[in-house]
């Protein structure tokens, strides 16, 4: 197997499902060809290079990003890969066949793949390849997240619970999550949110309790539906940020009739992964653990059955999954 003079062939170690590619199956990409292979997020063993390729040699153990980057045009220049006008951006799964087989071609390879340190587990590290990122990128650091704020989640999925985890990088006053299932309540107060809320209602109570009526400093969109955005426009509050990073298959309401005189920021954005390298650093340092949020194993054989168990998350309590070339190397 050889590659094209930049790319870089894989072999898949450990992969994960992202709630896009549900996204995907429901038809709200529809730019998504049938037939491709989906997965955007893999820790694998480079297998071969193109001659184009210096950082990487075979036997190199990687983390494939959900995010390709040629490295030349005005975008990659200014670490915003998300944009990516040369071939790069979510082309994984999207565009072109994804990390969800056992082999995969990774384009613009020298800048599209991250060492994995010897002391961070695949499962560990796999969670480094969309959600921490995507959280911290798009969710935290867009909403401006400070010490002394209080923010609010809305949503405590995978990217609601990465979102709490990368909020405490600031030392908030207080984190608030919001999600109608009680093991992600659950799982929100493990990861560090002082308060959750099950309704529309309970939430607005609660952030009304905490700062006086005033709302919420930042609030996090980590669904993708027009109920939550409109939420988080509700609970923040005057001179607020609002950070959308669900994936929307359908219109959102702006009631700006309300957030016109309001001050109100909001902010939407796909991941850079600019910060991939500091995340990984800080996993690799024991100052963040990103292996609790895998919470189902599967040989990468059993990828329908890890499917079943992700997408009825409801009743599995799945938040992400791993499945591993071999089964015995989890």
């Amino acid at each position: 197997m050889t590659a094209v003079p930049a790319d870089a062939i894989i072999r898949i170690d450990a992969v994960t499902i992202c709630g896009t590619d549900l996204h995907i199956l429901r038809g709200d990409v529809p730019e998504v060809a049938p037939g491709r292979i989906l997965g955007h997020e893999a820790v694998g063993t480079v297998v071969a290079t193109g001659p184009a390729v210096a950082a990487w040699r075979p036997g190199d153990r990687v983390l494939v990003s959900c995010i390709s980057a040629c490295g030349c045009c005005r975008y990659c220049r200014s670490g915003v890969f998300g944009q990516c006008l040369g071939g790069g951006g979510w082309i994984l799964g999207h565009l072109i066949d994804g990390t969800q087989a056992e082999y995969v071609r990774v384009p613009f390879a020298d800048t599209s793949l991250y060492p994995v340190p010897e002391n961070v587990p695949d499962r560990a590290a796999l969670m480094l390849a969309d959600i921490l990122p995507t959280a911290y990128e798009v969710g935290v650091r867009n909403g401006a997240v400070r010490p002394g704020d209080t923010v609010v989640i809305v949503g405590a999925g995978p990217i609601g619970l990465a979102s709490v985890t990368t909020a405490r990088l600031f030392t908030p006053n207080h984190i608030v999550a919001v999600d109608p299932a009680a093991l992600r309540r659950d799982a929100a107060k493990m990861m560090g949110a002082d308060v959750t809320a099950d309704t529309a209602e309970e939430a607005g109570t609660a952030v009304a309790e905490l700062t006086g009526g005033l709302g919420a400093d930042v609030a996090i969109e980590a669904v993708g539906v027009s109920a939550t955005f409109e939420l988080c426009a509700r609970l923040v509050r005057p001179g607020g940020r609002v950070a959308n990073v669900g994936v929307h298959g359908g219109p959102a309401t702006l009631r700006l009739e309300r957030l016109w005189s309001r001050n109100v920021t909001i902010t939407t954005g796909l991941v850079d992964t600019s910060s991939t390298p500091d995340l990984m650093r800080m996993v690799a340092a024991g100052r963040m653990d990103t292996s609790a949020f895998v919470t189902h194993d599967f040989p990468l054989s059993e990828m329908e059955a890890a499917y079943r168990t992700f997408t009825d998350a409801a009743t599995t309590g799945a938040l992400k999954i791993a499945a591993f070339r071999d089964a015995l190397a989890a």
